[in-house]
């Protein structure tokens, strides 16, 4: 069991950036993948990017590699997703993610755990 609490969204003016932060808290020692996804009104669960907790290893939806980068901070038990160059289109909530097992990354099916979400707004 894991419990993971998103912070870091708000308003942002397109161009800008916003660093998102996942704190996760529980059995973290089983952690094998944790990811952002995003979910704007009326459309699905979208993928954003994943991390290998151990090995570091990441995946990015093609969309949004090269603007976003997501890490974590293994002794602190915190994911982060780095987000430069916004645009109004980013606007979502953002949720994290969290799975003990091998996973296929991209499928919010395949994670146990969730946050709440965190909202990101971006003005143009």
């Amino acid at each position: 069991q894991v419990h993971l609490v998103e912070s870091g969204g708000g308003l942002v003016q397109a161009g800008g950036s916003l660093r998102l932060s996942c704190a996760a808290s529980g059995d973290t020692f089983k952690i094998f993948h944790m990811a952002w996804f995003r979910q704007a009104p009326g459309k699905e669960r979208e993928f954003v990017a994943a991390i290998r907790w151990i090995s570091g290893g990441t995946y990015y939806a093609d969309s949004m590699r090269g603007r976003f980068t997501i890490s974590r901070d293994n002794a602190e038990n915190t994911l982060y997703l780095q987000m430069k160059r916004l645009k109004p289109e980013d606007t979502a909530v953002y949720y994290c993610a969290a799975t003990f097992a091998s996973a296929t990354y991209y499928l919010p099916n395949d994670y146990s755990y969730w946050g709440q979400g965190t909202q990101v707004t971006v003005s143009s």
